[in-house]
């Protein structure tokens, strides 16, 4: 009996497989990377490999680009708002309302203002194209931007109910800068805090009052400001004159007044000559005399001080301070006098 060894199993011829030209015919990328490497798996995925890192590559250049570019516009805008010849949307308000005395806004103001708005569109921008390219890129990457973008939608309306007071403050404070209402160093009224401002930001303004308390007030609270630095500045005293003759008084604080506006000292600090407007109202105790002087807004307090100083040594040194506190004491008796009764009273049958 024979035994026949098994005869081997044939092995089949293994294929090399070579890229065709059929396998990138519909792709132009893909036909070069195959003439370059002929590798046809690299060539295949060459769109994945190649295609999608170039884009998402040309996507964050472009916004840089186009952030470096805004910036560069926003720079050269708050630039040239510091100088007189600018555009009228970007004058403070009151500018834009009527024509101002020339120097009475000082461009070192105008400066800061446009920095702080500067700084604010620049962060703006940075937000706002980067978040679009994040978007782009996460579309290239093969994610479906729907239902993303729906969230976010969803997540934007629940947030902006919840933070209603925080978009408030910021707009309003956005606002405010544009308009230069007040600034660091003025003196405002914002109604519950008055004082002088140390800091302004979009959400909240500190103000600082006479007693050295530091406020912390919303910017989406403040109702009207009262801001007492800017511009000119009115000094208004009413100095009683008992009833002394008005003119002769009158002429006396006129004197002393433009003597003041006159002092080297304070000159540059009277914007018109001081004006004795006459009497302003009349008392029990004489006539009241009003003295105005329109004055720079950083020098109203010392022009205050000095010129109501100044009166009253001009009133003491023409002999009128005498006359006015004497024309207000009356004689009195030392003791009182006894009730006497009306004569009709001590008569008989007088109604009880």
């Amino acid at each position: 009996m024979l035994f026949l060894a098994p005869s081997p199993t044939p092995t089949p011829d293994i294929e090399i497989s070579t890229p065709t030209i059929d396998d990138c015919k519909n792709d132009w990328l893909c036909q070069k990377v195959l003439d370059v490497t002929h590798n046809r798996g690299l060539a295949l995925s060459s769109y994945v490999a190649i295609v999608k890192p170039l884009r998402i590559l040309a996507i964050i250049l472009v916004a840089l680009l186009v952030r470096w570019l805004l910036h560069r516009m926003i720079k050269r805008l708050t630039a040239t708002s510091s100088q007189a010849s600018m555009p009228a949307m970007l004058k403070p308000l009151r500018e834009r309302v009527k024509d101002t005395p020339d120097g009475q806004f000082v461009p070192e103001r105008r400066r800061q203002r446009a920095e702080a708005i500067g700084s604010v569109l620049r962060s703006l921008v940075t937000a706002v194209v980067f978040s679009m390219a994040a978007l782009l890129v996460i579309g290239e990457l093969g994610f479906n931007l729907g239902p993303l973008l729906a969230s976010a939608g969803i997540i934007g309306v629940a947030v902006g109910f919840g933070a209603q007071s925080l978009v408030k403050d910021l707009i309003a404070g956005l606002f405010m800068l544009l308009e230069d209402q007040y600034g660091v160093g003025d003196s405002v009224d914002l109604g519950d805090a008055t004082g002088v401002v140390e800091t302004v930001g979009l959400r909240v303004t500190t103000v600082r009052d006479a007693r050295g308390v530091l406020w912390y007030v919303r910017n989406g609270e403040i109702v009207r400001v009262g801001n007492k630095s800017q511009g000119w500045a009115m000094v208004v005293i009413d100095l009683p004159i008992g009833f002394v003759s008005s003119e002769q008084a009158g002429a006396v604080l006129r004197t002393a007044a433009l003597d003041l506006a006159q002092d080297p000292q304070h000159a540059t600090e009277f914007l018109e000559p001081p004006e004795v407007v006459g009497v302003e109202q009349l008392t029990v105790d004489g006539a009241v005399v009003r003295t105005i002087a329109k004055t720079t807004a950083d020098g109203q307090a010392a022009v205050q001080r000095e010129l109501r100083r100044r009166l009253v040594d001009a009133l003491e040194e023409s002999g009128l301070a005498q006359q006015i506190a004497a024309s207000r004491l009356a004689p009195r008796a030392a003791v009182p006098q006894p009730y006497a009764a009306p004569e009709s009273d001590t008569r008989p049958g007088g109604a009880t």
